[in-house]
């Protein structure tokens, strides 16, 4: 199991300053080294600093891809959408540049929007140069959720699937997700956390040995250290 590289900030403001220049310093890198790169990012409520930061950083931007960890099976129109969140958020200034590759569709079921977004994250090659994660309160990360059937097949480490549909009660909605093998693999792998309650989810969950709660499995997964961005 990969150890938690911790970085601790006083401010959600100090931490999106640092993790942006972080995840910019990695873009530039990988754009250096092979002509492009690969930001995945996380929805919900804790990355939206993150993303306005980032949108400011001056790197060349027409080189970038960026994509999804996971999506609602909801229009971007919806509110509950993340391509609506990383478009109003991280897609503009100079980040507006930036070519995006969703994982929504309007299929007909959420299993075929998860094959139109396979094919999709196929074009991003791999392994992603930037995969930021984050965490909810009941130990979730991407949309492995605890509570979802097909958690086991989501988070096996020798899934062919890149892309796979999830329908967890605690969901809310159907969802479709990066599986475990593609986030594991990234270059860069963070995960980014704040408040006190989701640390001591992330503790309690990394010390538990049984049953593995789904950030711990990615923590199991992982052959290097995972930075840990956190702020109260």
């Amino acid at each position: 199991m990969a150890s938690a590289r911790r970085r601790t900030f006083a401010t959600r403001e100090d931490l999106a300053v640092q993790l942006a220049a972080d995840a910019a310093d990695r873009l530039r890198e990988a754009i250096k080294a092979k002509g492009g790169a690969t930001l995945a990012v996380s929805g919900g409520t804790t990355p939206g600093l993150f993303f306005e930061t980032l949108s400011h950083k001056d790197l060349d931007w027409t080189k970038v891809i960026v994509t999804l960890v996971d999506e609602r099976f909801v229009p971007p129109s919806s509110e509950r959408s993340n391509e609506r969140l990383v478009r109003e958020k991280l897609l503009r200034n100079e980040a507006r540049l930036a070519r995006f590759v969703g994982l929504y569709s309007d299929a007909t079921d959420v299993d075929e929007a998860a094959r139109r977004a396979q094919a999709g994250v196929a074009i991003l090659g791999s392994p992603l140069d930037v995969v930021v994660l984050g965490m909810g309160t009941d130990g979730h990360t991407a949309s492995f959720f605890p509570d979802a059937p097909n958690l086991d097949v989501l988070t096996d480490i020798a899934q062919k699937r890149r892309v796979l549909a999830v329908d967890a009660p605690s969901g809310g909605e159907p969802r479709i997700t990066l599986t475990l093998p593609l986030i594991v693999e990234a270059r860069h792998l963070v995960l980014h956390i704040e408040g006190d309650a989701k640390r001591q989810v992330l503790d309690a969950a990394l010390a538990q040995a049984a049953p593995r709660l789904p950030i711990a499995r990615v923590f199991d997964a992982v052959p290097s250290p995972i930075d840990v961005y956190w702020a109260p």
